[in-house]
């Protein structure tokens, strides 16, 4: 049964970044929503005792990408609380496996320069092309990507393994995927014009995501 959840995530996949190539709205509507559902029984099948926590991340990134098919400033912002809360989760997931004590100061407070920097500069190039109702919401979204970011780093050097590799390579990609969003939502400029590069690196952001927490259970 996993594996027909895997196939339909593949699927729908495939279809939909054609969809978001061509600029195909509905086609993009349709298959949207499929995508982190058949993550989610991927996910359910594969491991003996799912975590909540994972669960709830993942349901909560379903509930943003349905959220984010309409157009408009109002659902643009319910569609990233959402995702807000999403990141959140996953922070509490990683969080389980953080020793902060085996992590080097210098190497907790660079992360956290890093991705709060990378925040501030995005924010400042995205803020001219925002609406004024946005501004605080995405920059403290940007902020929650990037701790999210961290902690799946933190997690990395507590537990050096190929399953919080893979968690963490998907979380660097997830953040690529939002900003992105963000210019092509608003910027609209060169090779942001379209939602496939938003589309590619968030799917394989959640899906490795999903897989490091899947060979994390078999560790």
């Amino acid at each position: 049964m996993k594996y027909a959840f895997l196939a339909t995530f593949i699927i729908a996949s495939v279809i939909h970044l054609y969809a978001s190539l061509k600029c195909d709205k509905k086609l993009r509507g349709i298959t949207k929503p499929f995508l982190l559902l058949a993550l989610l029984g991927w996910y359910l099948c594969s491991v003996e005792s799912p975590l909540t926590i994972v669960v709830a991340a993942i349901v909560t990134s379903w509930l943003g990408d349905v959220l984010l098919i309409p157009k408009g400033v109002k659902w643009f912002s319910v569609g990233g609380l959402s995702f807000f809360a999403s990141h959140v989760c996953f922070i509490v997931a990683y969080a389980y496996h953080v020793n902060f004590a085996a992590i080097p100061v210098w190497a907790i407070v660079l992360a956290g320069a890093v991705y709060v920097g990378i925040s501030v500069m995005l924010f400042t190039r995205l803020r001219p092309h925002l609406p004024k109702l946005l501004f605080l919401p995405m920059f403290f979204y940007l902020l929650a990507n990037g701790t999210m970011n961290c902690f799946a780093l933190y997690q990395l050097i507590s537990l050096p393994c190929l399953a919080t590799a893979v968690t963490f390579i998907g979380a660097v990609l997830f953040f690529a995927s939002d900003s992105t969003l963000f210019f092509v939502r608003f910027k609209k400029d060169g090779l942001l014009k379209t939602h496939f590069l938003v589309m590619l690196t968030y799917i394989l952001g959640e899906f490795l995501i999903v897989e490091g927490f899947i060979l994390l259970a078999a560790h």
